[in-house]
């Protein structure tokens, strides 16, 4: 199942979870784009190994007034990526009462599955929606 979504229901509820898998293709979108929303979700890699969200950040920053799919999709990235961060600092937090392993574990699980899903829905060229995202950067 995919979470990709269209624009227009991400505009109407953006803490909504997807109800239906919709592949949501941008129009008229270039090979260019899609590989830098492709490198966008990558970042995600780095940010978990050594800087939170900067990459997504940088790269967000650079081609955001590029394309709406480049805008959206660094927006996308940099709220899990923020979301990672957080529930990284809570499974830290929750280890002294040892809930936090497998808390941190299902943190690892969940970023390592939106970034291959992420990735290919970026290499295709469609809008993606990450599962348990805080959406804060609008």
């Amino acid at each position: 199942m995919d979470y990709a979504m269209p624009i227009d229901a991400v505009a109407q509820d953006s803490f909504a979870e997807p109800a239906a898998a919709s592949e949501a293709a941008a129009p008229n979108l270039s090979e260019a784009h899609r590989t830098w929303g492709l490198f966008m979700h990558l970042s995600t890699i780095v940010s978990m190994m050594v800087f939170p969200v900067v990459p997504a950040l940088v790269l967000w920053l650079i081609k955001r007034k590029e394309s709406p799919f480049l805008d959206d999709t660094g927006k996308e990235v940099i709220n899990f990526q923020i979301s990672l961060f957080l529930y990284s600092m809570l499974s830290a937090l929750l280890a002294a009462i040892l809930i936090g392993i497998p808390l941190a574990i299902g943190v690892m699980v969940l970023g390592v599955v939106g970034i291959i899903k992420g990735t290919i829905a970026g290499s295709k060229g469609h809008y993606f929606r990450y599962p348990m995202c805080i959406r804060m950067v609008r």
